[in-house]
Parts: C-alpha cells; sequence; structure tokens
C-alpha cells in the first residue's frame, strides 16, 4: 500500500514524524514520506499516524 502526504494539507504539526519517523520527514516545515518508503502503507504505524493526522494529510492507498 502506498502512502503519501497533501502539501496542500498539512500544517507541519510534525505528529507524523513523531510517530513514524522512519518513514516521514520534514521539508520545509512540512510532512512528507522519506524517499524509498512510498511502499510503507501496511505499516500499522503509518496507518496510524494517517488516521491521527491533524490535518488529514496522510493518505494511505491500494497501489
Amino acid at each position: 500500500m502506498k502512502v503519501s502526504v497533501d502539501q496542500n494539507l498539512c500544517y507541519g504539526s510534525g505528529d507524523c514524524v513523531y510517530r513514524v519517523p522512519s518513514v516521514f520527514t520534514t521539508v520545509d516545515g512540512f510532512g512528507a514520506v522519506r524517499p524509498g518508503c512510498e511502499d510503507s502503507g501496511d505499516d500499522p504505524g503509518v496507518q496510524e499516524a494517517a488516521e491521527l493526522c491533524p490535518s488529514q494529510a496522510i493518505t494511505v492507498t491500494d497501489g
């Protein structure tokens, strides 16, 4: 499963980086998926980060 962060929705709370630093990072103060980690959507921590993202900027999709 693919994970992505919508830069138009993210306001940089850093919650995703705090929860799963191996998958998420910050770029210019906003959340982003680390290069090479786009297929980490099956990780329970990533799914939790998506569910609890305060700006609902994290998406996990099949594909």
